[in-house]
């Protein structure tokens, strides 16, 4: 099930970078490092899979449903839990 789409991808590639940036040159505080580093891997994981799981537990995604297509959000069920 892919519910990430093309531009939610990239933009998420970049906020990854962007925060490994940060880690790297030790901006983010000290008690942040390992939060921020778990964020970005999330958000590259997430790019890499085309699947967030955040998105299918709301139960939208960001794909296009077609060539042509109006509503730019694929239609996926919600979780049970």
């Amino acid at each position: 099930m892919n519910n990430v789409g093309r531009i939610d991808r990239i933009i998420r590639v970049l906020l990854a970078a962007a925060i490994l940036i940060l880690y790297f040159v030790e901006f983010i505080p000290e008690h942040l490092m390992d939060a921020s580093l778990a964020v970005s891997l999330l958000l590259v994981f997430t790019s890499l899979r085309k699947c967030c799981p955040l998105y299918a537990l709301l139960g939208f995604g960001t794909c296009q449903t077609g060539a042509g297509s109006s509503n730019p959000r694929i239609k996926t069920r919600k979780l049970k839990i």
